[in-house]
């Protein structure tokens, strides 16, 4: 749903928290800047002003491309964009992740010029001058405000395990993309809308970093300026990111190299069924063996147990980007996943033994109900417990 709104300003901007009028008279729409949102009510007009004082005269637009925020951010959008026609707000049902949020920012706009940036003021608008002045000046093709370059700082990001994981990240997407970069995992850079634009149909959209998906997915080596970025703490909020960001990052990785032959969430989804395997056999070991219960009881529990794993991981990483919350929600999706994967062995045992009755070996009867069942399994639990997919 994409809303753009023009009407006058106001004459004082009271209601937006000082910001300025939008572009008219001052020139052709250089500059779109994309902020993917979730739960940014507050940090939406100090940002907004923070942009406005550092680009001056520059022509510019603001997409904010919200995940349907319970906090109200789409209608704090709308709000602003009532008094400043450089406001657009795009508000998703149903879709989410910061990467396609991106995507979709690139697709919107007619500026020739580009940026993606966080709504949560730790990446600092005074760096958007210099970063469109370079490009137009043909000195890359990408800008990159760095946190790790000559010069910036993560002294009040006060994080070092997630820096940590930063700098293993970068070193394993500097192999990836052939682009030697201090910061290939930023979520701060411009680039030509064109080059953007041409790349969308390749990209996998999986995860937060969608610079690292832009340059692995570029055909020829794209050029790139690192701007030494000052990163500071979040103003207010949470952060969307969380521990599974390392898991998200190899996802990333599998996606842009085998993705094309075994869909990324699929592969996901299979690797945490092997798990629950693991899980299954060491439970009904414990019960059977350990406590000396029966065969049926100590199944019946290892069962339970095993997809009440399989849906926790599932819920923590496979669909980390439509994670459940709340207990309503939790009880319901494991109800709803445990439901669907019986119907799963339901198929699983029906497809073997109709094929070993037939003269299929049994091993290869027994992996190919392994494999429809799983099938069966993530096709169902995509769409009746974590949404469409």
């Amino acid at each position: 749903m994409d809303a753009r709104q023009s009407e006058a300003p106001s004459a004082n901007g009271s209601e937006t928290g000082g910001l300025t009028p939008g572009n008219d008279g001052i020139g052709v729409l250089e500059l779109a800047i994309i902020l993917p949102t979730l739960n940014e009510r507050g940090n939406l007009a100090p940002l907004l002003d923070r942009i406005g004082g550092a680009l001056g005269n520059t022509a510019w637009e603001v997409l904010i491309v919200d995940d349907n925020s319970a906090d109200g951010t789409a209608d704090e959008a709308r709000r602003l964009a009532l008094s400043d026609n450089r406001v657009r707000v795009i508000q998703r049902i149903g879709r989410r992740g910061l990467a396609s949020a991106a995507i979709e920012g690139f697709c919107a706009t007619a500026a020739p010029y580009c940026a993606v940036m966080d709504a949560d003021h730790q990446h600092d608008p005074a760096l958007l001058p210099k970063m469109l002045r370079s490009l137009k000046a043909g000195e890359a093709e990408v800008a990159v405000a760095s946190r790790f370059a000559e010069g910036a700082s993560t002294a009040q990001w006060n994080a070092p395990d997630r820096e940590k994981i930063s700098g293993a990240a970068n070193a394993l997407a500097r192999k990836l993309t052939g682009v030697e970069l201090s910061d290939p995992m930023s979520g701060f850079f411009m680039l030509p809308s064109t080059i953007a634009r041409g790349l969308v149909p390749r990209l996998s959209g999986i995860g937060f970093k969608i610079l690292l998906d832009l340059l692995a997915t570029s055909e020829i080596t794209l050029t790139v300026k690192e701007f030494p970025l000052d990163f500071a703490a979040r103003r207010e909020g949470e952060s969307k990111l969380d521990r599974a960001i390392a898991f998200d990052f190899l996802a990333g990785l599998y996606d842009k190299t085998f993705g094309k032959l075994i869909p990324t969430r699929f592969a996901l989804f299979g690797t945490v069924g092997a798990l629950g395997v693991v899980v299954h056999f060491a439970v009904l070991s414990l019960i059977l063996l350990g406590l000396g219960e029966g065969f049926a009881l100590a199944q019946g529990i290892a069962t339970v147990s095993a997809m009440s794993f399989n849906f926790w991981l599932n819920n923590w990483l496979t669909y980390r980007d439509a994670r459940l919350k709340g207990v309503r929600k939790l009880i319901a999706g494991w109800i709803g996943f445990c439901l669907t994967c019986s119907v799963g062995a339901f198929a699983n045992i029906a497809v073997a033994t109709l094929l070993q009755a037939n003269g299929v070996i049994w091993a290869l009867a027994a992996l190919a109900g392994i494999l429809v069942g799983s099938v069966w399994n993530f096709a169902l639990s995509s769409r009746f417990v974590w949404g469409r997919f």
